[in-house]
């Protein structure tokens, strides 16, 4: 039976950094808040519905979106970890709480966010200024980051592939310290007795896997949710951007024609592993400088679910990430919204029961 993964964002109660950067009481849903539309016929701003504009530090919150989850057909969550380099961390109050209090009785792994913060990350009309840079000190920041998660791994509802950790990297080539990063946990995870890590890092239509692989992953995951743009004739993609640069259009494509290239034959490599969305707007968070996809509709998102269980069905490495639960910001969940109520989660169960 395949596993499907979806990726969690935790940004959505106020921090202290938060507070600084962007004002008081900022989370991600100030963004959501103000987006407005672009053209004529963009549903934007999207609005919650059953979950409402919740607030992760609420325990009730994290069981009723695991509940949700499971109900669907979900069957862990990757929680975005943000670790920077001696010992630095942001947004980890949900996974803290998650360990603490045992609930949700919910499967789970961490995928390491590991990239630097600018203004412009969460709000989208700020600057390029840096906020908080992305480090790899060596060894010793690689052996606290480790025993700073120790609990979580050694939680019985930590997610497993072929009873090794699965621990997802956003940027795998960021830093050659990765490969020592890498190195150093997986002795780590012998001494601790936890057997080993099934590393997976972040590629797109397998452009960067040598190279990925050859760092000490077990596996990529391929990212295509742009390959409708790739694959464009040189000359549509010059008028996009002159619509993008001059006229400050956003790249608007028709979903179902992007989930034409999500999934390629590479996917059905056991060190690949599958990513589907069912929908993508960033324009809460960077206005007309990203793609926007319309007409997201459940129907479609269900034809891409039943293709990716039909495509892992012959794998041995059956794992599917879902790119994502809540990523409000980015126009990218599955929680339910005012424009299709629980639809998508329904299309999502639809796909898998086929």
């Amino acid at each position: 039976m395949s596993k499907f993964i979806a990726f969690y964002l935790p940004q959505y109660y106020p921090t202290k950094e938060n507070n600084e950067w962007w004002g008081p009481g900022f989370t991600d849903w100030r963004s959501v808040n103000m987006a407005e539309p672009l053209f004529k016929g963009h549903v934007q701003p999207k609005l919650p519905r059953e979950l409402g504009y919740y607030d992760l530090r609420l325990e009730e919150t994290r069981i009723e979106q695991a509940n949700m989850a499971k109900a669907y057909g979900i069957d862990a969550f990757c929680y975005w970890h943000y670790w920077f380099g001696n010992g630095k961390r942001l947004l980890n109050l949900p996974i803290d709480e998650v360990l603490k209090t045992g609930k949700p009785n919910f499967p789970f792994c961490l995928g390491w966010a590991n990239h630097s913060w600018y203004k412009k990350a969460w709000g989208g009309k700020g600057s390029d200024q840096l906020l908080i840079e992305q480090t790899y000190p060596g060894v010793d920041d690689y052996v606290l980051h480790f025993n700073t998660m120790l609990s979580a791994f050694k939680d019985e509802r930590y997610m497993r592939h072929d009873g090794k950790l699965i621990f997802i990297v956003y940027q795998p080539l960021a830093n050659q310290e990765i490969n020592k990063f890498i190195n150093t946990w997986r002795q780590l995870a012998k001494d601790n007795g936890l057997n080993d890590f099934y590393f997976i890092g972040k590629d797109s239509y397998s452009r960067d896997k040598v190279k990925i692989l050859e760092l000490g992953f077990d596996a990529i995951y391929n990212d295509n949710i742009f390959g409708v743009l790739h694959r464009e004739s040189k000359i549509k993609k010059a008028i996009r951007l002159v619509k993008r640069k001059l006229l400050k259009k956003p790249m608007i494509f028709e979903y179902k024609d992007a989930i034409k290239y999500m999934l390629s034959p590479e996917e059905l490599k056991e060190d690949v592993v599958p990513s589907i969305a069912p929908n993508w707007d960033h324009s809460p968070r960077s206005g007309t400088k990203n793609a926007i996809f319309i007409n997201s509709k459940p129907e479609f998102f269900e034809r891409l679910v039943y293709k990716t269980e039909e495509l892992v069905s012959s794998k041995k490495n059956d794992i599917v990430i879902v790119k994502s639960w809540n990523e409000w910001g980015e126009g990218n969940y599955l929680e339910p919204d005012m424009q299709y109520g629980v639809g998508i989660l329904e299309a999502l169960k639809r796909g898998r029961n086929k």
